[in-house]
């Protein structure tokens, strides 16, 4: 059966060392998109920062990806950007989904992640009406494993 999401929620990136980070649940998007404040190519690696200064979980840590590809991507303006595109280990539902994320400046959005149809297909039912269902649930689970050891 497949879980409902609402139209945004909080995910885990544990190879990336983030949790409870703000995702969008976006279907018109395809690939899903992972803020990233600066992104080369160091030595055929690509090296990049993800998120901002502004960012309550900004580390500044630096992330080396040997395997990566350069796409052409629409953005939601339809217009098609140059993006990199890694394959890392999203946490939603207490699931580890191993997909694709292209990396883009979303600096001036609100949600540092934007999970697309690619992710969603087949594993979840959008409820435009619900919010933070994965993250609730998470939050429930803690809170027994707490209570049962106390």
């Amino acid at each position: 059966m497949q879980k409902i999401l609402g139209r945004y929620d909080r995910v885990d990136l544990p190879e990336l060392g983030l949790q409870n980070i703000h995702a969008k649940i976006d279907t018109g998007a395809f690939t899903s998109s992972l803020h990233c404040s600066k992104a080369d190519i160091v030595n055929g690696n690509l090296e990049f920062v993800l998120l901002d200064e502004e960012h309550p979980e900004f580390t500044g840590m630096k992330f080396i990806f040997p395997h990566f590809e350069v796409r052409d991507i629409k953005n939601s303006f339809g217009e098609s950007e140059r993006r990199f595109v890694i394959v890392t280990t999203l946490k939603i539902f207490n699931e580890e989904i191993i997909t694709e994320f292209s990396l883009s400046n979303r600096g001036s959005l609100k949600f540092p992640i934007l999970i697309g149809r690619k992710i969603l297909r087949d594993r979840f039912v959008i409820d435009v009406k619900k919010k933070n269902l994965s993250y609730k649930e998470k939050r429930k689970l803690q809170r027994a494993l707490k209570q049962n050891k106390g």
